[in-house]
């Protein structure tokens, strides 16, 4: 009797333990929904903690065993209603189905408002996340020969027009990539104050003609191009001359000039001379005063310079290599023209004689 009355009494004890934790899980739950419900409107310089009240779960961070009898008789009703309307939930399902990413927050106009929507709502705003299928290594090796074996076929066709039009296409294709790549090394032009150019005097520009002429110091100007690293050496120069000259190799014909003019505009130099064998020799002006940065900020560097000339450079042999094509197709065609041409004569030849 002794034992079944002890295992009564610790029976018991444990009930009530988990009813007081359920009650207490349950209803701390339903009281946040209800006080989003009672104030809907929290502006963001206050605090969440502030204007709860203090025998909530949020204010005290901890579980009280028996609630104020004002507060339950209160909010207990109020939150069955409201969690078994909106929801569907009764009162034993369980916390994770009344969690408060039910509730949202919305942030418009500078103000926060808890919203509370039916969850069908809500998974219906989301947009779903459409899953992009990757291609395993086989699936991509096997779309690549498909490629191979297409361009291996056109190559080998027996029709001249298939092979040059393939050619053709491949080439285009490739003149588009590389106008692509050329614009990311286009620099935009600092705006620079305007500067009174130096008006020098025919002696003056013949003397500093003769005296640069017979100086040694000079800066040479390769396949880069006009690049930062030259108007360095060019100011570098001036520190104790007063002319450098510019020496383009290689270069094309009249590309000369077009480096004068760029080389002008950003070392503010004048242009002395321009000689046949493409040196441009340069003054540094009267009032020269050596910049803080002697490379402008509107240049590329050494290696950007290089990688710019490799693409022009594929660029030019690429639209050669068009043009020839272009010729080639315009020629098959005429002879196919003429072959026609021929062929019908001699029909109507043989046909009038027989």
């Amino acid at each position: 009797m002794a034992l079944f009355s002890h295992w009564r009494n610790s029976n018991r004890a444990s009930l009530v333990r988990g009813g007081i934790y359920w009650y207490r899980r349950n209803f701390n739950a339903g009281f946040y929904v209800a006080y989003c419900f009672k104030s809907s409107v929290v502006t963001p310089r206050q605090n969440l903690l502030q204007i709860l009240p203090s025998n909530s779960f949020f204010a005290n961070r901890c579980w009280k065993p028996v609630l104020p009898t004002s507060v339950a008789t209160f909010y207990l009703p109020f939150q069955s209603s409201v969690i078994h309307e909106l929801y569907g939930f009764s009162p034993w399902h369980s916390i994770r189905y009344r969690s408060n990413a039910i509730v949202t927050v919305d942030t418009s106009d500078g103000v926060a408002r808890f919203c509370v929507g039916k969850p069908n709502e809500i998974k219906a705003i989301q947009p779903k996340a459409t899953k992009r299928k990757k291609m395993s290594r086989k699936a991509k090796l096997n779309e690549l020969k498909w490629y191979r074996l297409k361009a291996k076929k056109k190559m080998k066709s027996p029709n001249p027009e298939v092979r040059i039009r393939y050619k053709l296409d491949k080439a285009k294709r490739k003149e588009e990539w590389l106008i692509e790549k050329l614009r990311k090394f286009e620099m935009p032009k600092a705006s620079e104050p305007e500067l009174d150019p130096e008006i020098l005097t025919e002696e003056e520009r013949f003397y500093l003609k003769r005296t640069g002429e017979k100086k040694k110091n000079y800066v040479p100007l390769g396949r880069r191009g006009v690049f930062g690293g030259v108007v360095l050496n060019m100011h570098l120069h001036w520190k104790k001359h007063e002319t450098v000259k510019v020496i383009c190799k290689p270069c094309r014909p009249g590309q000369v000039y077009e480096y004068a003019k760029e080389i002008a505009r950003l070392s503010k130099g004048i242009v002395i001379d321009i000689k046949a064998d493409n040196t441009i020799l340069f003054y540094r002006g009267k009032n020269y005063v050596q910049p803080e940065v002697m490379s402008p900020p509107d240049t590329l560097s050494k290696a950007k310079a290089l990688e710019k000339y490799k693409f022009e450079q594929s660029l030019e042999h690429t639209s050669q290599f068009i043009e020839k094509l272009e010729k080639d197709l315009e020629d098959y065609h005429k002879h196919i023209a003429l072959y026609k041409k021929n062929e019908g004569i001699s029909s109507k030849s043989s046909t009038a004689a027989a």
